[in-house]
């Protein structure tokens, strides 16, 4: 198991940091099914109906690579929505851990 992924230190995390957003524990890994989410960090943004418009990477940033994580790709595809224009089509897919599916 992975301490620092519990749900009470993604709580101190968030509250540490302030987000401004709900944090999902799914738990049953149902969520993650639905939107066929597939490694760990796994970025979705939806417009206000709801309709899927950025599915992708952070950044550019990968361990032992120099570039910084800034979250160009996601803040690009949210800059869009806020500013009314339409999302790239050119997203890039995330890089990470692949999901550690439970048993069925």
């Amino acid at each position: 198991d992975y301490p620092d992924d519990s749900p009470e230190k993604m709580q101190e995390i968030a509250a540490a940091h302030h987000y401004p957003f709900p944090y999902l524990f799914d738990e049953t890994q149902e969520v993650a099914k639905a939107y066929k989410a597939t490694c760990t960090p796994d970025f979705f943004v939806f417009d206000n109906a709801l309709q899927l418009v950025y599915r992708g990477q952070l950044d550019d940033s990968r361990p032992g690579n120099t570039l910084p994580s800034d979250g160009h790709c996601i803040r690009n595809a949210l800059e869009s929505l806020l500013n009314n224009q339409p999302v790239s089509d050119i997203q890039k897919p995330s890089v990470g851990c692949n999901i550690k599916w439970k048993k069925d």
